[in-house]
């Protein structure tokens, strides 16, 4: 069965409001991510090693995969995605008490939080992701992957959100201002209860 994209679970202008316009939803959602799609699609339909699999096992089989780079990144990219547009909200910025506990008991503040994770986000040289992850020992960390690798291909926890730092994610409504649409981010548009549901 042929990879989707999947809907974004708010109309294209929901977002707008908090600072992600319409364009750039439409431009990233319907353009960006349907190519990841389709070339997924085009590598799994030429290669049988591929066929049957979950998204989840194909990035796991082509991770550090020299010659699966291709297919590594496409699949990675709609994986990253899917999760993206689930970290994002209409009513995005406000913490459940759950997750602000954590939060708190692991870097120290919410504020700590949200400058270790935009600094993690404006430390990813060129293209890539930032991601809060609950590590295998319990404890809630950032960190950031290149291009389209992530945390399920590294191995470093289980995400509760991630946040895209590919300049077609933010050029619209922030130009080259990276600093300034992460922080907007996680005060604004980071879908927490979908974090706080991860945990």
């Amino acid at each position: 069965m042929a990879f989707e994209l999947p809907s974004l679970g708010y109309s294209k202008t929901a977002l707008a409001a908090k600072g992600m316009c319409e364009e750039t939803l439409e431009l990233h959602h319907g353009k960006h991510h349907q190519a990841y799609v389709t070339a997924l699609n085009g590598f799994v339909e030429k290669d049988p090693s591929l066929q049957g699999k979950s998204l989840e096992d194909i990035i796991k089989a082509t991770h550090n995969a020299a010659d699966k780079a291709p297919v590594f990144n496409n699949a990675g990219q709609h994986w990253n995605h899917i999760l993206f547009w689930q970290c994002m909200s209409p009513t995005g910025g406000t913490m459940p008490g759950k997750l602000e506990a954590k939060i708190t008991e692991d870097f120290g503040s919410v504020a700590k939080f949200k400058d270790a994770f935009k600094a993690g986000g404006v430390g990813q040289f060129g293209s890539g992701w930032v991601w809060l992850v609950l590590g295998g020992d319990g404890k809630l960390k950032v960190t950031k992957t290149p291009n389209g690798s992530n945390p399920l291909a590294t191995g470093e926890g289980k995400v509760l959100l991630g946040c895209d730092v590919w300049e077609h994610s933010y050029y619209l409504d922030f130009r080259n201002r990276r600093p300034d649409y992460l922080q907007n981010w996680v005060d604004a548009l980071a879908n927490y209860e979908h974090a706080a549901a991860q945990l």
